[in-house]
């Protein structure tokens, strides 16, 4: 006999959740699956579960503060894959997250990632000029005469050519027969300051326009260290000469106080010529990028106490065409660069032009020991060594400095994958043994369990009866979350973490609250007079609303603290909102169903049972009717 018409139909709902449960873990067990059922039921598990390295970067903008573009996130992101496989680790995972982040994960390994997010834009730089970096206003030591009778820097000794192709320690012969070793700079010479404004640099190219932002900030930077001292740094032509006027000091003094980001958008000529500007303190310390652009002339630091001046970067990282770490004739680590065919050519013309030191761009203060321009190699905003150009450079070289295996391994890996397209600041690093992940994930299982059972247990104890119809809902929103994280996992990488399980922990609260609503809003229209049967469906009708606006906002909450968190948060966010979803998928295909079917049992009208307790004897208590006064009259 067929229901009549506008009666729920409660098989169907079961049906269709049956039919959930049928395609969900045939993906479980077929979809992207392989290898025992134990395997095949394993969920992705965070590295705070099973340890592991986990390092969050954040893309950067020293200008503007923009996010980056969408290619280019991803460009960075295949870079840094590359470079992280490069190390030799196995299962890295590198993924986007946001239009910011790029969220770095190696399970079950401890790394140090530290440079892999490094945006390695390498330049070869002429060094125009050298001063003191340390920052302070003491006046100049007096320069000590030379043959040539200028204050120059004593670097070591280069690599000299030789007819037969072979250089001296330090340089390595290419095929064509060129020579490809630089020889560093000691880092004991410190250049004086020149006080003479005659060996000025000829730039190569006229100003570029300064960005509005930079404008702006520029302007915030004058208005603090006061017009006196910007008037002052701004008619520098070389750095000051404080034995010629000691009250320079205290006018550029402000400039001491500046932060590094500050620092980063004053002139180059600006950085170099104020005597408190600083290495150590200050430029050292300037945002990642803030040298970056090819066709400027900046500002660098080597060794912490000598800054340089450095020309428009002539040969860029793009025109390296790989990179290896080696040792060379002296058993040192060094990093062997091949060029591309381009750019073979434009090492070639830089060498040339620093040989000959043509147009005399190179200051007295900047040249080495033998009279030729130095060449700085800077990656980002340091300076990894400043060799001096001994002879015209035809074929590959190398980048020399205090390498250890390891730091020149890394700096290969960088230069051989490319520089990335935008610049990263680490904003979270978190590494877990095994031994402690495995312990968190007992701990996390442990809590969940004994959420579930409280619930449990008071649902028998409040409800009886209705206490398994909370129980069952429990175990099939468990199947269902199961399910979809080991799904999730393989199509979209989601890995549970312990901020997961808490997520669904917190979720159980919300269930809760939604038995409560039906049940007690059951309650109510029983004591109202109506039947069991009459009483569940009126009551799933009231209560509906109610259990979906709570949800709802439940819901919300998780997707607005998905969109503004980063790091294991998400993971958080994303398990209380599927879980909050799940549970509304039960409420709807099995909770009513079954209560309206429960609601046809004997069992269901029996106080004692069913756990409705005062609200039958109730109903069945009959009302009585007033006396009639007409009859007690009669």
């Amino acid at each position: 006999m067929a229901p009549p018409q506008g009666q729920m139909r409660p098989g169907r709902q079961l049906a269709v959740l049956g039919f959930i449960f049928v395609v969900l873990y045939l993906l479980v067990f077929f979809a992207g699956a392989n290898g025992s059922v134990k395997d095949r039921l394993e969920p992705k598990l965070g590295l705070d579960l099973i340890g592991g390295t986990r390092v969050t970067l954040e893309a950067t903008n020293s200008v503007d503060g923009k996010p980056p573009t969408a290619e280019n996130l991803e460009e960075a992101r295949q870079i840094i894959e590359s470079r992280v496989n490069g190390l030799g680790v196995a299962e890295a995972e590198v993924v986007t997250e946001g239009n910011r982040n790029i969220v770095i994960s190696l399970p079950g390994e401890n790394r140090n990632l530290d440079e892999v997010g490094s945006a390695a834009e390498l330049r070869f730089r002429k060094v125009l000029k050298a001063a003191d970096g340390s920052g302070t206003i003491a006046a100049p030591p007096a320069a000590t005469p030379t043959p040539s009778g200028s204050a120059v820097p004593t670097p070591s000794g280069g690599a000299t050519p030789t007819p037969s192709g072979s250089g001296a320690p330090k340089a390595t012969s290419s095929p064509s027969g060129g020579q490809g070793g630089m020889a560093p700079a000691s880092p004991s010479a410190t250049p004086t300051p020149s006080a003479s404004p005659s060996a000025t640099p000829t730039p190569s190219a006229s100003a570029e326009p300064v960005p509005a932002s930079i404008e702006e900030q520029r302007k915030a930077v004058e208005q603090k260290v006061g017009a006196a001292a910007w008037q002052a740094a701004n008619a520098l032509q070389a750095p000051a000469d404080l034995t010629a006027d000691p009250s320079l000091g205290d006018k550029l003094k402000p400039f001491g106080t500046l932060s590094p980001q500050e620092v980063a958008v004053l002139p180059a000529q600006m950085q170099f010529n104020v005597p408190t500007i600083g290495c150590p303190t200050q430029l050292d310390k300037r945002p990642p990028a803030s040298i970056s652009d090819p066709k400027q002339q900046v500002v660098a630091c080597e060794g912490g106490a000598s800054k340089y001046l450095l020309d428009q970067a002539k040969v860029l990282g793009t025109d390296v065409d790989d990179a290896d770490a080696v040792l060379d004739q002296t058993n040192a680590w060094v990093v062997s660069l091949d060029f591309t065919g381009n750019g073979q050519s434009k090492w070639t013309a830089l060498t040339r032009e620093s040989f000959n030191n043509e147009g005399q761009a190179c200051d007295a203060t900047a040249l080495g020991q033998d009279g030729k321009c130095r060449v700085a190699v800077v990656l980002d905003n340091e300076i990894v060594s400043s060799p001096e150009i001994q002879g015209v450079l035809t074929g590959n070289s190398q980048i020399t400095g205090n390498f250890n295996q390891k730091d020149a391994s890394a700096l290969a890996g960088q230069l051989r994958y490319g520089a990335l397209p935008v610049t990263f600041e680490q904003q979270e690093a978190q590494n877990v043994t095994a031994t402690l992940g495995a312990s968190h994930l007992r701990a996390g299982l442990l809590a969940a369990g004994i959420g579930m059972l409280l619930v449990i247990i008071y649902s028998f104890f409040y409800y009886r009866l209705l206490g398994s119809v909370i129980f069952l809902s429990l175990i099939l929103s468990a199947l269902l979350v199961f399910g979809a994280l080991v799904v999730l996992g393989r199509q979209i990488g989601f890995t549970l973490t312990l901020a997961g399980i808490a997520g669904m922990i917190v979720s159980l609260g919300v269930a809760a609250d939604s038995f409560v609503i039906y049940f007690e809003r059951l309650k109510d229209e029983i004591r109202e007079g109506r039947s069991p049967r009459s009483a569940v469906p009126r009551a799933w009708i009231r209560a509906r609303r109610t259990i979906i606006s709570a949800n709802a906002i439940t819901l919300l909450s998780a997707v607005v603290l998905y969109v503004v968190s980063v790091g294991t948060v998400k993971g958080f966010a994303f398990a209380l909102g599927l879980a909050t979803v799940l549970d509304l998928v039960v409420v709807f295909l099995f909770r009513h169903p079954i209560m309206t079917m429960f609601a046809r049992t004997r069992a269901f009208l029996s106080p004692r049972v069913s756990g409705l307790g005062r609200a039958l004897p109730a109903r069945n208590q009959p009302t009585q009717q007033p006396r009639n006064p007409r009859a007690k009259e009669a």
